[in-house]
């Protein structure tokens, strides 16, 4: 997703068994290949041994596109898949020989179980089901039933794996949808039924990301974590307490963040109930993976982060794990990532790695959210205009007019014509005052300094209107929660990112960008060489690279639409 430090660009096809995305937009078709490491010699198509009874069940059961006996029974979005893999073998059992499941069965089913390992739950494929199944593969139905089942978790599984179990429009978010066109029965009757390795040929189905692994890994953390943590709660204090007061809560403080890794293992605590270091080290770097201010404070927000229980970051990791998936494997140029709750943008290179991440300012929570979408970046402008949107200026700019008929000349604005020729910029007479409100002149602010794009914007042309941009107010980088914005994101280091996305133009050094930034033409637009891949995304956990893991809040509240999404079980929005 967004939140790797390592992206492979370019990604070899390795059999003509593929997974292909066609996606629309900025981002070109991608490659996935899944599992076809079948070598010449290796692969024999097999089927069990024929049986009237189970084979017309299984024609019976692929027909409903319902199974009684699965834990979600209803398979109707796998139907025309489950019926074309039983079809190219006679509707023979796939996962049944000798009235016992076959090897790749049985590594099947310790897959589907561990399946809390990878952000997924076990019992959405059927984890308590699978012992009596096992046993009751001598009855020719229940034989049937067991490979039916087998073979629709299995679809699920590797579905969810490697694309999510939600479609992101369903959410209105902008994202290009994975558009899978892979051959699920295809894979299974190729790639598992005889697989000597059924494990590896089934991790080739998850993004092939570090910040992904990395995130996979946190989550297996804090699985265990969870499961060793006593859940004590921490008195909030009355008023924030610097190390050297008293506080009863240090022996559960204590546990907690040696649990955590803020708290090294061979730290000493002195005995006693007096805070101090080096629990109050620890407390700066827990604060500093939970966004807040690394002062070693006990105020109460710190406290709150303390008591969450682990269980709910174990859930941010699994709902960061779903976005991953929703992403494509490989980009046409290295991308430009945003991540809303982290108020973070991260820049990388043709290597993968990130060269470049600074501070952002999203759109406001409740009123001017930043919308979640991709697009492609073509082109910069130098000393913007700020053409005012209809929404601002309609609640804003009018109102204030009106308060004040100079307020346009004050604010360095001019009126101009929807087509964009000048009008006025001197007191707003009646008439013009009538034609703003009724939306048939517009408002812009002229370039500069002062203007509220900075001097510099970058362009992807969306839907939202949405860009990053310079801002003249740069001291709100230093606040800790900055959603302050309209909907655009302001971006700490505006001249580096706009030499970074104009790398391949050697004469747009930073120096240059910096003196056209601060003396050049007005208004000057600069095409991109090739377009690149802005991704405005949402998550609020993130694995670094060193291991750590950080927590944000649920600034829009999609963590909690997705985990609503998520519990109402299969079919899902695909």
């Amino acid at each position: 997703m967004t939140f790797s430090n390592n992206l492979p660009f370019v990604r070899r096809l390795v059999s003509s068994h593929a997974l292909v995305w066609l996606l629309s937009g900025s981002l070109a078709a991608s490659v996935l290949t899944l599992g076809c490491s079948t070598r010449s010699g290796d692969f024999v198509t097999s089927a069990g041994p024929a049986s009237p009874e189970s084979d017309n069940l299984l024609r019976e059961i692929v027909a409903a596109g319902r199974l009684d006996d699965l834990r979600w029974p209803d398979f109707p979005d796998y139907r025309d898949q489950v019926k074309t893999f039983y079809e190219s073998s006679g509707y023979r059992l796939a996962w049944v020989r000798d009235n016992q499941a076959t090897p790749q069965a049985v590594a099947i089913i310790d897959i589907l179980r561990q399946a809390e390992g990878k952000g997924l739950h076990a019992e959405d494929y059927d984890d308590s089901r699978w012992n009596r199944r096992l046993k009751q593969l001598s009855q020719p139905a229940e034989a049937a039933r067991f490979d039916a089942a087998l073979t629709v978790c299995l679809m699920r599984y590797l579905s969810d794996l490697h694309m999510g179990r939600v479609n992101p429009k369903h959410f209105d978010f902008g994202l290009n949808e994975k558009t899978s066109r892979y051959d699920l029965p295809q894979f299974l009757r190729q790639d598992l039924v005889n697989s000597r390795d059924v494990k590896e040929e089934i991790e080739k189905a998850e993004p092939p990301f570090l910040g992904y692994k990395n995130t996979l890994a946190g989550l297996r953390r804090y699985l265990e974590y969870s499961r060793q943590d006593d859940g004590e709660q921490l008195q909030v204090p009355s008023k924030a307490l610097e190390p050297g007061n008293h506080y009863a809560g240090v022996p559960r403080l204590t546990r907690l963040l040696r649990l955590l890794g803020d708290l090294p293992a061979d730290a000493v605590v002195p005995p006693g109930d007096v805070y101090q270091s080096p629990l109050a080290d620890a407390v700066k770097g827990f604060q500093r993976r939970h966004s807040l201010p690394p002062n070693g404070r006990l105020d109460p927000e710190t406290v709150k982060q303390l008591n969450t229980p682990l269980s709910e970051r174990v859930e941010q990791l699994r709902l960061t794990l779903e976005r991953w998936r929703w992403l494509p494997d490989e980009f046409p140029q290295p991308p430009v990532v945003v991540n809303i709750p982290e108020f973070r943008l991260r820049a990388y290179g043709q290597n993968g790695r990130i060269v470049l991440s600074m501070n952002v300012i999203v759109g406001k929570a409740f009123r001017h959210e930043t919308p979640v979408f991709d697009e492609d970046m073509r082109y910069v402008v130098f000393r913007p205009y700020w053409n005012v949107t209809p929404s601002i200026q309609r609640s804003e700019i009018v109102p204030a007019i009106q308060r004040n008929r100079n307020y346009i000349a004050n604010k360095n604005y001019e009126v101009t014509t929807q087509g964009g020729q000048f009008v006025t910029s001197a007191a707003i007479s009646d008439e013009v005052l009538l034609q703003l409100r009724a939306g048939k002149l517009a408002v812009r602010q002229k370039p500069g300094p002062a203007n509220a794009l900075g001097l510099v914007k970058l362009i992807f042309p969306n839907e939202y209107n949405v860009y990053l941009h310079s801002t003249p107010s740069q001291q709100l980088f230093s606040q800790a929660k900055r959603d302050f914005s309209h909907g655009c994101i302001r971006v700490e280091k505006p001249d580096e990112l706009a030499a970074w996305a104009l790398a391949d133009k050697p004469e747009w050094t930073l120096e240059k960008v910096r003196n056209v930034m601060q003396k050049g033409q007005d208004n000057f637009q600069v095409n991109l060489t090739k377009p690149v891949p802005v991704l405005i995304l949402y998550g609020t956990a993130v694995a670094e690279e060193d291991g750590s893991i950080h927590f944000f809040d649920d600034l829009y509240g999609h963590d909690t639409d997705l985990a609503k999404a998520l519990a109402k079980g299969y079919p899902f929005h695909r």
